[in-house]
């Protein structure tokens, strides 16, 4: 029987035969292109242990380990299409090199390796699938799940020592410098921990007494630096403010600290940023001295989440724009009910009946107000109230509050 041999580098690497190779192979180009619901579950796992759980929360860390969960998945089907059975080496791409150098950042390395592991679980749940779809003979069913779960393994062990031997360089190259005290610093009072403000205000460069606005900047696509400064600056100009702090988060968010209490204009700063169609900005409401600043960025940090959560569309979001809609939309499946219960048919109608509604409601019932903000006719107003109340379940009159809020919450789902 004609035998496949391993790589010359790994000489021990067990050989499988032609027949089995050649299911390898088509096992393998099979997996380059998952189902979409079954990389939901894969992402579902990696994200589910209680020690992931600040990864989770925290929407530009999970995007991370989903890409670099997608880029291990085909690594590994890739080798396998080109020489099925061999050792995959594990050959660090920037996704999970990008996601190590996230996590040291924020003091999340120590856990960095559980999602590889939970993966596994997951893929080779998946796999075994696929191989009983290739073959029913029992030879040749053993040989190949006897091979794919050397390979599926060793793959993940390598990678993890690879990826760990990764974070300690990054550990090393992180805790020396401002930067670092900055970090630090920064991590301590949002935790609520005991640090002297003085020590704080010297290691931050930032003045902690008066007001703070805090806003975290993050990139949706490749994380671009350039981008993420630029959108940060633009920020800071809007607000009249004369300096920020800023921390590197990750690759693809910056956290900020402005020194002013007052508004942040979106509108302004909404167009601004459509000339970086990938950031967002997330802005907490102003407060005052140590706890303003830990609570603006709790703000933000809301805010990003249900941006994140909701696919919204906006580019920028402020916490006093959006906090009824994050409490509305905290679990899906109930904001699912409660859209479909209180809207019915109005969810589909087009975009100027819902927008219509909403805004006559804001202005406090009154056709003639709603038709001046909407620059349209009053009659135009009014029919379009009619089509509204013909769709919802109930009348309009009946439900104005819940009807608004439902509607706030399709304004921001994307």
């Amino acid at each position: 029987m004609v035998q496949i041999a391993s790589p010359e580098t790994d000489p021990g690497w067990p050989r499988i035969s032609a027949p089995v190779a050649a299911l390898f192979r088509r096992g393998a180009q099979m997996a380059l292109e998952p189902p979409g619901e079954w990389v939901e579950v894969l992402h579902a796992a990696s994200l589910s242990s209680e020690r992931m759980r600040p990864v989770a929360d925290d929407p530009v860390l999970a995007a991370a380990v989903k890409r670099s969960n997608l880029a291990n998945l085909r690594r590994w089907a890739s080798a396998n299409v080109r020489e099925p059975g061999a050792r995959v080496p594990a050959e660090l791409g920037p996704e999970a090199l990008g996601t190590a150098r996230d996590l040291v950042r924020r003091g999340l390395d120590k856990i960095a390796l559980d999602s590889y592991r939970t993966s596994q679980g997951v893929v080779w749940r998946r796999w075994m699938e696929i191989c009983f779809e290739l073959t029913t003979d029992p030879a040749q069913l053993r040989e190949l799940l006897d091979v794919s779960t050397l390979s599926i393994s060793t793959f993940i062990e390598d990678t993890i020592t690879a990826v760990s031997a990764r974070v300690e360089a990054e550990r090393a190259e992180l805790t020396a410098g401002r930067h670092a005290e900055r970090r630090a610093a920064v991590t301590l009072l949002l935790e609520g921990a005991p640090i002297g403000r003085d020590r704080a205000e010297f290691q931050l460069g930032y003045r902690l007494t008066g007001p703070h606005t805090a806003a975290i900047v993050w990139n949706t696509g490749d994380p671009a630096p350039d981008e993420l400064e630029a959108a940060a600056e633009t920020l800071m100009r809007a607000t009249g403010a004369g300096h920020r702090l800023t921390v590197v988060a990750s690759t693809a968010a910056l956290w900020l600290w402005l020194p002013v209490a007052t508004p942040v204009p979106s509108s302004r700063l909404a167009t601004e940023l459509t000339a970086y169609p990938e950031v967002r900005v997330a802005v907490g409401r102003s407060g005052v001295d140590v706890d303003g600043f830990r609570r603006s960025h709790l703000d933000a940090a809301a805010t990003q989440r249900m941006l994140t959560r909701l696919t919204a569309p906006q580019q920028i979001a402020r916490y006093t724009d959006v906090q009824l809609v994050a409490l509305l939309t905290a679990e899906p499946a109930q904001t699912d009910e409660f859209l479909a219960d209180t809207l019915g048919e109005l969810r589909h109608a087009d975009a100027d009946t819902r927008e219509t509604v909403l805004v006559y409601v804001r202005e406090q019932c009154s056709a003639t107000r709603a038709a001046e903000r909407l620059f349209t006719h009053r009659n135009t107003v009014l029919r379009r109230l009619a089509r509204a109340d013909a769709l919802l379940p109930q009348p309009l009159a009946d439900d104005l509050l819940g009807v608004a809020a439902a509607l706030e919450v399709l304004r921001w789902r994307g």
